[in-house]
């Protein structure tokens, strides 16, 4: 499992990084304090406080390719 920081405090970021994320197959996360959704869940992103960087939690060490696509989002 990887875990990064990501910030989504557009409505824009949060509809890019949900086209991104839904390319792979393997599960993620969003967590916010003690709040997690699922990461390929759009309305569950914007369940949350995006005020402040969230954490992604990648349940796939092979990841690097996700990872690369989402440098614009590390916090």
């Amino acid at each position: 499992m990887k875990s990064i920081a990501i910030n989504l405090n557009l409505a824009e970021n949060v509809k890019k990084f949900d086209s991104i994320v839904n390319k792979y197959d393997y599960d993620m996360d969003v967590r916010s304090g003690r709040h997690v959704v699922n990461a390929k869940s759009i309305l569950g992103i914007f369940s949350l406080d995006l005020n402040l960087p969230v954490i992604l939690e990648i349940y796939n060490d092979n990841c690097n390719d996700l990872i690369e696509e989402l440098k614009p989002f590390m916090a």
